[in-house]
């Protein structure tokens, strides 16, 4: 079954159209990465499904609901969290704060459940426990980026959606980073991954989808994707033409 639903959707930035009737879908536990040059439309789907952009035309369903032209504030309460590019922590809060801001819309209703929830981001990352009363901003990269994320898991999604979250990060946190998104998809949480990383996301996801100008191109499986001559040649630096050396750079982002 498909908790999420994107049909015909069309986006603009100003006089500027950025997704051109894009359409796509993401099952229950389903890690999607979304692929793509700069500027093929990745962050606005992003944007667009958050509540952030206002769409044209198109309709997006959530778990059963519309969410299409809805309020960020809502769209949150439906199950859909963003995790933005940059991490945009609040620096000058303690990790703690920073993770219960993410659960602002239910701190009254659910106030008994947020240790709980605390609690489960820690045990996601550990290298957080210990930390809760460090200011936000003198943390490392690494350990921003993971607070990032547990900020939006306490929201308590059932979509998760990730914008460039290994940008900057070195491998062993990439790693480690991957790993917990492949545990919450055991848990049943879907999760939508725009990745430069086009590797790190292919390793961990079940579906990809490639963006050209706002629409999906192509789409399958990580194997089917990765045979892709076109592919590899543009979001794995494979060069068919020279075995084992790397292609031209592509700015994928």
């Amino acid at each position: 079954m498909n908790i999420l639903q994107v049909a015909e959707l069309k986006v603009y930035h100003g006089f500027v159209q950025a997704l051109r009737g894009l359409t796509f879908h993401a099952a229950k536990g389903e890690i999607i990465a979304v692929l793509g040059a700069n500027g093929a439309g990745k962050s606005t789907l992003l944007g667009a499904l958050s509540g952030i952009y206002p769409t044209r035309s198109g309709e997006i369903i959530l778990n059963g609901r519309p969410i299409t032209r809805k309020a960020p504030e809502y769209i949150v309460r439906q199950g859909l969290s963003l995790v933005p590019e940059n991490r945009q922590i609040f620096n000058t809060l303690t990790v703690r704060d920073n993770l219960l801001l993410g659960a602002f819309h239910r701190f009254r209703a659910d106030k008994n459940t947020l240790a709980e929830d605390l609690n489960r981001v820690m045990e996601i990352f550990p290298a957080l426990a210990g930390r809760e009363g460090h200011i936000a901003g003198t943390l490392s990269g690494g350990l921003q980026q993971m607070l990032a994320i547990g900020r939006g898991l306490m929201a308590r999604p059932k979509v998760l959606m990730l914008d460039e979250p290994s940008n900057g990060l070195a491998p062993l946190i990439v790693r480690e980073i991957m790993s917990a998104l492949h545990g919450l998809k055991e848990d049943g949480t879907t999760i939508i991954l725009v990745e430069q990383n086009a590797a790190a996301a292919l390793k961990v996801a079940d579906r990809a989808v490639i963006l050209e100008r706002g629409r999906v191109v192509l789409e399958g499986s990580p194997n089917e994707l990765i045979r892709d001559e076109k592919v590899q040649r543009a979001y794995l630096g494979r060069d068919k033409s020279s075995p084992g050396q790397p292609a031209a750079a592509h700015g994928v982002s």
